[in-house]
């Protein structure tokens, strides 16, 4: 098993659409491009996002249960203690005290303007949107990338562009740059 040493926290608005929670899980996965984690706190946010969205519980606690017991160690704790000490956006502290506290070289969340640069420095953390994350991640193995994009549209009845045109824009015009 090869374990990346880039760690990333995703956060709830990167864990609850899908498609992005899907192509970000399966970088996770061996090869692994890097190496994910979470935490109770944003289980419960993503738990609450689900639920606004409309799944159902049992649908719920089965996508819960899988990110479990696929990435048995991404689960972060001991955090709590750091979270009142961290002076990005309040609603958003956990996300920055368990990043801390595993030593997360990044955080991957669509709401950069929680965790401005600022507030993430002193501990030497980034903070991508799930867009710049996963041109980061393309970067480190092309081909690789996209066989694992690939294998993501086939497992969902779509074609490689179909699935960048619905959900990884950013890297529609490098791989047509790429395959060309």
């Amino acid at each position: 098993m090869r374990i990346n040493q880039y760690v990333a926290i995703l956060d709830t608005c990167v864990l609850a659409p899908m498609p992005v929670a899907d192509t970000l899980m399966r970088l996770a996965d061996e090869p692994a491009f890097y190496t994910p984690r979470w935490s109770p706190d944003i289980f419960k946010e993503l738990e609450t996002t689900l639920h606004k969205f409309g799944y159902p519980p049992d649908k719920i606690a089965h996508r819960l249960e899988t990110m479990q017991l696929a990435f048995p160690d991404a689960m972060v704790h001991g955090y709590e203690d750091l979270i009142e000490a961290m002076k990005n956006q309040h609603k958003d502290r956990h996300v920055l005290a368990a990043g801390v506290k595993s030593g997360a070289n990044c955080i991957v969340s669509n709401n950069k303007k929680h965790f401005e640069e600022i507030h993430l420095a002193p501990y030497n953390i980034d903070c991508l949107t799930a867009d710049e994350f996963l041109q980061h991640q393309y970067h480190l193995d092309e081909d690789l990338f996209i066989g694992v994009l690939k294998q993501q549209a086939s497992d969902i009845g779509w074609t490689l562009p179909q699935l960048l045109s619905k959900h990884v824009l950013s890297l529609a015009t490098l791989i047509v740059i790429k395959d060309q």
